[in-house]
């Protein structure tokens, strides 16, 4: 099949690509691979589609809708595989190739242009939260997942390395560390956590009103999950004269529908804004940057 990959994803791979990493110009080759191997008809791809995979729609043998995703080996696809292995369709998109094994996954077919974020803030966050919870079970036994020590701990050296060039985020940046060390140095019990949660990740379907898409899964505690829905819708945030106050609001109705300890919250809150502040500055999205920074500051 010929295609063009969506600029969306050419751009968001492009900001991190390494020395060598072919896979953008392999994926033509990739999809029709994984294609034939489970007897797809292709439709289309999916646009504007995701930063992180190619999304193809494509029929089944039997003509039933289903989505063929491919994901390049940095965005761990064995552990996303894994992951919706575990849930079964419970919270999250059901895996319909369990036993593959190249990289592509086969996924029930949801709307995709119907996501939480659609509904007015108040429903949006209710529904979200509520797909949220289901994904929170105990890992299975022998898991490989990534712990949220370890994933932190690179995202942590990372932020001293940009602190280093930019002197002026060094308190927020501080304040951030000192917060990711007193929360792992007393975690609550581990839960596999979806990873990368957000309102646009919770799309509508057939079977359930809402199911959550593209984890990148890691094990911790609830509140690491949580915390990076506080922040949606972060540019309405920023706009609103009283998004501070907003946003402390956010916190504490979160925590408590949830059952997340609130401090717990406010400081993976306050980690995880800063992580993703200081990564937009170092690809040159300075506007995005900027946004997250400020929001940081009112934690």
């Amino acid at each position: 099949m010929a295609f063009e990959p969506p600029q969306r994803l050419v751009t968001a791979l492009g900001e991190t690509a390494r020395d060598g990493d072919d896979w953008l110009e392999k994926l033509p080759g990739a999809a029709d691979r994984a294609a034939a191997a489970r007897e797809l008809t292709v439709e289309r791809v999916h646009v504007p589609g995701g930063r992180s995979s190619l999304v193809l729609l494509v029929r089944r043998a039997d003509g039933t809708p289903a989505v063929l995703k491919l994901v390049p080996p940095r965005s761990r696809p064995e552990s996303e595989r894994a992951a919706l292995a575990s849930w079964g369709g419970l919270g999250a998109a059901k895996l319909l190739d369990p036993e593959c094994a190249d990289g592509a996954l086969l996924l029930e077919r949801l709307h995709r242009d119907v996501s939480v974020r659609t509904l007015p803030e108040a429903k949006a966050l209710l529904e979200a939260a509520g797909t949220l919870r289901r994904l929170w079970v105990a890992p299975p036994a022998g898991h490989r997942f990534e712990t949220v020590a370890e994933r932190t701990g690179r995202q942590a050296e990372a932020m001293r390395g940009t602190a280093d060039a930019e002197a002026d985020v060094l308190p927020l940046v501080d304040a951030a560390l000192t917060a990711r060390e007193e929360l792992l140095a007393a975690e609550p019990e581990a839960r596999l956590l979806h990873g990368t949660f957000r309102q646009s990740k919770v799309l509508a379907g057939d079977r359930v009103p809402w199911l959550a898409v593209g984890p990148d899964p890691v094990v911790g505690e609830p509140a690491f999950d949580l915390a990076r829905l506080v922040r949606d819708r972060v540019e309405d945030l920023i706009a609103s004269p009283s998004g501070a106050s907003i946003t402390r609001r956010r916190v504490k109705k979160l925590a408590e529908s949830l059952e997340v300890d609130q401090e717990r919250l406010r400081g993976w809150t306050l980690f995880r804004a800063v992580e993703s502040g200081l990564r937009a500055l170092r690809v040159g999205r300075g506007q995005d940057a900027e946004l997250l920074l400020e929001f940081a500051g009112w934690l």
